[in-house]
């Protein structure tokens, strides 16, 4: 019998659930979205939750068995509880969003105690990565997302790194090397971050993509703010390896797409800051999931961890 779980991403700008097989496939007919947002309020996150998830189970396939739900949350989470309180989602602090996902799924299929797992979304995304992506097969390695905000999670020994409260990973709110410290990764790395540095230096631009662009069309500004996030992530990935002993580092989201050199600019500051040799030799890698990442993460919650 085929076994699927279904994977629940819940982001910033939206939330997202699909069902995923055991070999890591997601199925397409599954796979539908709802906004979310800086605004969203506790109702409008139930109604988004119950709208993906009836979406996805319609889908589970004629004889398939529902292995569970595994959550991939943008955080703090608090695993005991089951809640959320997202940084870009303040109306949603201490949302039971475990709860909430399991509601939907007893709506959906009538199954009474359907498993329900929870991590934040960097850790999911980890998880995915060291199963199927650029860091399978790795003792030790750290997923980052560089997006509209800045997010990671660490695997050891194929199983993610939670901590006390299942936090752990939580690389953007760390403070950065650059401005004494008073800023952290985010603050400077982040895509919106770099938009506005490149607007303060006198760059008329308003978005990531045109920052891009204008980078690519060989703009000075536009150039230096991707050099200056991709150096900042760069020393606190060295911190980090330092820390861990990463053997490797995978890099996705958005903004590391903001030049074709993002990864290479990363590794480069990796090596130049790092002070002990172990950490130098930290890899560092695209991610090998793409756009489909999160979900097969936070499947892989039910399906692996």
């Amino acid at each position: 019998m085929t076994r699927f779980a279904l994977a629940v991403d819940v982001g910033g700008t939206k939330i997202e659930a699909a069902l995923v097989d055991e070999a890591g496939a997601v199925l397409a007919a599954s796979r539908t979205r709802q906004p979310t947002g800086r605004a969203i309020d506790p109702a409008g996150m139930r109604q988004a939750v119950s709208a993906v998830v009836a979406h996805a189970l319609d889908a589970l396939p004629q004889g398939a068995a529902l292995a569970g739900a595994g959550i991939g949350s943008a955080g703090p989470v608090d695993l005991v509880a089951g809640t959320i309180a997202p940084v870009n989602m303040p109306g949603l602090a201490g949302f039971p969003l475990a709860e909430a996902v399991r509601d939907a799924v007893v709506v959906a299929t009538g199954q009474a105690d359907p498993r329900v797992v929870l991590r934040h979304d960097g850790g999911a995304l980890a998880l995915a990565e060291a199963w199927l992506g650029a860091a399978a097969g790795a003792r030790a390695s750290l997923s980052i997302v560089v997006s509209t905000g800045v997010g990671g999670g660490i695997v050891v020994d194929g199983r993610p790194v939670g901590g006390s409260s299942g936090n752990a990973g939580h690389l953007g709110q760390t403070h950065a090397a650059e401005h004494g410290g008073e800023l952290t990764l985010e603050e400077i790395a982040s895509g919106p971050a770099s938009v506005t540095w490149a607007q303060l230096a006198g760059w008329r631009g308003t978005t990531g993509e045109q920052l891009a662009a204008d980078a690519r069309r060989a703009d000075r500004v536009a150039r230096e703010a991707i050099e200056r996030s991709a150096r900042a992530v760069g020393r606190a990935l060295a911190d980090a390896s330092t820390l861990l002993d990463l053997e490797v580092v995978a890099i996705s989201g958005g903004f590391s797409f903001a030049s074709d050199d993002y990864v290479e600019l990363v590794a480069a500051s990796l090596a130049d800051w790092a002070v002990l040799p172990y950490a130098a030799r930290t890899r560092v890698v695209r991610s090998g999931l793409g756009p489909d990442g999160p979900l097969v993460g936070a499947a892989a919650l039910a399906l692996r961890a």
